[in-house]
C-alpha cells in the first residue's frame, strides 16, 4: 500500500533582482558621493561602494552615472524648495524668515562629516552646466524658482509695511539669493559656520532696511 504522505516541493524563488535596498536611501548615498567629489570626480564604482549596490543593480535601478546625478540634483532642489516654503510661511517678521532660511542653508552646507560641503548645486552642477544642456536647464530653472520665492516674500513685506513702498522686490530677491550662493562658496573655501552666520545677519540687516 502506497503512503499518502506527499513530499514537500521546494519553494520557488521569484525571478529578477531582489530589491534589497531603499531607492531613496541609495539616492541620498549617491548624492553624498557627488557632493564630496563632484560629478567628474565620482565613478559608478564609488557610488556602488557607497550604496552597497553593484554596477548592474545601479544601472537597473537608476540608469548610468549621468542619470543618477540628474536624479540627485532634482531631489536636492526639491528638498531646498520645501525648506524655503516652510521658512517663508512660518509666520514672523521678514528678518526672522530670512535668517531661518540662511540657518537651514548653513545646516546643509556643513552637513559633511569631515569637510564643509557647501551647496550641492553651486559645488557640483555649476562646473558641468556650460557643457551639459540638461544640467544647465535644471540649474537655471532652480535659480528662477529660488528668486521667485524670495521675491514673493519681499512683496508681502512691502505690502504689510515692513519695507518701504518703493522697495524693489525683484532686486532684493536677487540679492537674497546671491547671499545664499556666496555663503555656499565661502563654506567650501574654509569660512567657519559662525562667521558665515554673522555674514548672513549683516545681509539680512541690509535687505530689511
Amino acid at each position: 500500500m502506497r503512503s499518502s504522505t506527499k513530499i514537500a516541493e521546494p519553494v520557488k524563488k521569484p525571478r529578477g533582482r531582489p530589491r534589497a535596498y531603499e531607492p531613496e536611501t541609495a539616492l541620498r548615498m549617491a548624492t553624498q558621493v557627488f557632493w564630496k567629489h563632484g560629478y567628474a570626480g565620482s565613478s559608478l564604482d564609488d557610488i556602488a561602494a557607497a550604496t552597497g549596490m553593484n554596477r548592474p543593480s545601479l544601472r537597473a535601478a537608476f540608469g548610468d552615472k549621468h542619470e543618477i546625478y540628474v536624479r540627485a540634483l532634482n531631489a536636492y532642489w526639491a528638498r531646498k524648495f520645501v525648506a524655503m516654503d516652510q521658512a517663508l510661511e512660518s509666520g514672523g517678521s521678514l528678518a526672522e524668515n530670512l535668517m531661518t532660511i540662511y540657518d537651514a542653508a548653513l545646516s546643509m552646507y556643513f552637513s559633511g562629516e569631515d569637510q564643509a560641503l557647501g551647496c550641492f548645486v553651486v559645488g557640483t552642477a555649476i562646473t558641468e552646466a556650460p557643457s551639459d544642456p540638461e544640467i544647465q536647464g535644471i540649474v537655471a530653472k532652480g535659480f528662477r524658482a529660488l528668486d521667485a520665492q524670495f521675491e514673493a516674500r519681499f512683496e508681502r513685506a512691502r505690502a504689510s509695511g515692513e519695507l518701504r513702498t518703493d522697495a524693489d522686490a525683484k532686486a532684493l530677491a536677487l540679492l537674497a539669493s546671491a547671499t545664499m550662493h556666496s555663503m555656499a562658496v565661502r563654506a567650501r573655501a574654509g569660512s567657519s559656520r559662525a562667521s558665515l552666520r554673522k555674514f548672513a545677519q549683516k545681509a539680512v540687516g541690509m535687505l530689511c532696511a
